[in-house]
């Protein structure tokens, strides 16, 4: 439960080191940036929404949930490696670096998420 929520957990916090990133970088005027604050706030808190179902999930051991989670962690996935792409447009090397870990910490998560709690149900069914 620890190994699934805290990889988790630090996909989130590199999703947000994301979001900080998209501000210190502004492509135009529609984009996320320091000037409006607000703004600011309300993506951080929809990114912590998004998290919060695998966030629950990582809390029960039950294999439905594990696969609901890990398919979800996915979307995880193709958003960081969409962040590579939009670094190598940008040229930002610290956006490429944050996709680049943000996907590797994403695909793990989704290995922890459905492995670790395999060896113990099949101990319990023996």
């Amino acid at each position: 439960m620890v190994k699934r929520f805290s990889m988790v957990f630090i996909t989130l916090i590199l999703a947000i080191t994301a979001l900080l990133l998209a501000a210190k970088y502004p492509t135009g005027p529609n984009t996320v940036s320091f000037d409006e604050p607000a703004i600011m706030w309300l993506n951080a808190g929809i990114l912590v929404v998004l998290f919060l179902l695998p966030l629950i999930f990582s809390f029960f051991n039950l294999l439905v949930l594990r696969i609901i989670s890990a398919i979800y962690q996915v979307f995880f996935v193709f958003g960081f490696l969409g962040l590579v792409l939009v670094g190598f447009m940008i040229p930002s090397i610290w956006v490429i670096v944050n996709g680049a870990l943000g996907a590797i910490i994403s695909i793990c998560s989704i290995i922890v998420t459905i492995f670790v709690g395999a060896k113990k149900a099949n101990l319990v069914t023996k």
